[in-house]
């Protein structure tokens, strides 16, 4: 059985495995403090069926508490470690099945293994708060073994944590004018392509939100990273089979090509 992901906008991504749904960082907002959704109408009500959904770290743009209170009763949720008392407001989302976890832990989802692996990133609730919470990636294992990065820099041993892998999502962008550390950009990412040597890729975390007011302040980094990264990638890792969505767009990748 292949695996199937679907983009849905900025880090937002479901991953079928197994008869089993996926969702990472569930971002259904048309607008999130000084951001608004430019590209891709918000995912639509079915984008919120997932069995279990995928926490990378604290920041309000992969944390949201108004998409979280919007998933079904009982869904199983992974969250990094730290996040229930970094983030009060997730102690009121009763109807969900939080779990903290932390890089080398496993969890079993269905017949999904998913293991947690480390990212390079400052994993705050910034700006409240003095207490931390690691920012995690996960590799979903399961027909296809598919790795979510969450939010990341490039790091040393990137591909000795995340381990082989069929599938990449990766970020390549961001949602301002500036990225700053702890985050790839599509040069960064198709050099963490070479050194990850997956099957299949699909650039994330780009070209859907942007500073509500800044539409002239360097465009080029909200357009621009997802057809920047499918040029690099050609060059850095030649034999990655890049996959470019479009918002709510989806793909059938069958693993082990």
């Amino acid at each position: 059985m292949p695996v199937e992901v679907t983009w849905w906008g900025h880090a937002t991504c479901t991953i079928e495995d197994s008869d089993t749904r996926v969702l990472t960082d569930p971002l259904f907002a048309s607008r999130l403090a000084h951001l608004r959704r430019r590209r891709g109408a918000p995912p639509p009500a079915g984008a919120r069926r997932a069995d279990a959904v995928l926490v990378s770290h604290l920041h309000a743009d992969h944390l949201h508490l108004p998409s979280l209170a919007q998933l079904a009763p009982g869904t199983r949720v992974l969250v990094p470690r730290g996040a229930l008392r970094a983030v009060p407001g997730l102690r009121r989302l009763r109807g969900l099945d939080l779990t903290e976890v932390v890089p080398g832990d496993e969890v079993r989802l269905g017949e999904l293994r998913v293991r947690v692996v480390p990212a390079l990133h400052d994993g705050r609730r910034l700006p409240f708060g003095p207490h931390r919470a690691p920012a995690l990636g996960y590799v979903v294992e399961g027909e296809a073994r598919t790795y979510f990065a969450g939010d990341t820099a490039l790091f040393d041993a990137m591909a000795e944590e995340v381990g082989p892998v069929d599938v990449a999502l990766l970020p390549v962008g961001g949602w301002g004018p500036n990225l700053g550390e702890g985050h790839l950009d599509a040069g960064r990412a198709a050099r963490a392509l070479a050194r990850l040597a997956p099957g299949w890729a699909v650039p994330v975390h780009y070209g859907t939100y942007w500073p509500i007011g800044m539409d002239a302040v360097r465009p080029h980094e909200f357009h621009a990273p997802g057809e920047e990264f499918v040029r690099l990638a050609a060059e850095a890792a030649p034999k990655v089979t890049v996959c470019r969505l479009g918002h709510g767009e989806g793909v059938r990748l069958e693993a082990g090509r």
